[in-house]
């Protein structure tokens, strides 16, 4: 096993079925946010010499990744299962997940601040300040991420530490965070996942402002996807003033991005797991496979 680094506590799981093992650094410190659980997994090939590096994907709500014990509605995403698909599928070497554990603060810290500074902006910063119980604290959950976790991971991970190899990836607000993290960092981050992504916030505005803030296109790939049923119904029409936005952009469908509709897919973690192939074979890069 890897050893424990670091100021907090370090415990590391191995899976049974030989998916590789968890590391979970307990109350991660930062001076950006307060403290919080990291899970960090690993391909089973990680523990040993190999001098393979791996690209790393960071994601949010990282209790819901891969044990359903700790699954918001006890079912997890089963990243661990669809990453060991792929390397055994396909040969690929996998990805490293680092799963971040959301905080009561999730809708603050995951909430993009520069809609808000925009003309028109104010009056849906004071709705949003009433109803979340304060400002946005994105900017401070991307500096926590970009300034402490990234270095941390980087030192003591075998990992590709480049944007190529740097993906950010979460649903409904996570899939928001994580296309504004693209947005804010795009010399750190070169993919992002955006799964059921909850645009309705500011009405349209949103979309709008966050689609003119795009990196320019060719050096960063994009994924987004939606259902049908649940909180996803409403989501279709934002996301195809998104998807016109990536094309004003310059991003080209199925090369730089791809958007995908899930007919009957409900907004849950069930309906993640069924689909999570997909981003991975798409901005992982692998070649003809999808399960």
């Amino acid at each position: 096993m890897l050893e424990a680094w670091g100021s907090s506590r370090t415990i590391a799981v191995p899976f049974s079925d030989g998916t590789g093992f968890v590391n979970r650094h307990a109350a991660f410190p930062s001076r950006h946010i307060a403290p919080r659980h990291v899970d960090v997994w690993c391909p089973a090939g990680v523990a040993t010499t190999s001098p393979i590096r791996y690209p790393v994907i960071y994601m949010h709500d990282g209790q819901n990744l891969f044990d359903p014990a700790q699954s918001f509605i006890g079912v997890d995403w089963g990243m661990d299962e669809a990453i060991d698909r792929l390397i055994r599928d396909t040969g690929h070497p996998g990805a490293i997940v680092v799963g971040i554990w959301n905080s009561p603060l999730r809708w603050r810290e995951y909430m993009p601040c520069k809609p808000f500074a925009a003309r028109g902006g104010e009056r849906w910063l004071t709705r949003f300040v009433e109803q979340a119980g304060g400002e946005p604290l994105s900017s401070e959950y991307l500096r926590f991420i970009v300034g402490e976790l990234k270095p941390f991971i980087d030192q003591h991970y075998p990992t590709l530490p480049e944007p190529a190899h740097t993906l950010v990836m979460g649903s409904s607000m996570g899939g928001l965070i994580s296309l504004y993290a693209l947005i804010e960092y795009p010399e750190i981050f070169g993919r992002a996942g955006c799964l059921s992504t909850h645009w309705p916030i500011m009405d349209e505005m949103m979309v709008t402002i966050l689609g003119k803030l795009l990196p320019n296109a060719g050096k960063h790939k994009l994924y987004f996807d939606h259902g049908t049923e649940t909180l996803d119904q409403e989501y279709e029409p934002y996301q195809r003033l998104m998807d016109e936005s990536m094309q004003v952009a310059g991003y080209e469908a199925g090369r730089d991005w791809l958007t995908r509709k899930f007919d009957g897919a409900e907004h849950s973690e069930r309906a993640w797991r069924a689909r999570i192939s997909l981003p991975l074979t798409f901005l992982l890069g692998v070649e003809n496979w999808h399960r």
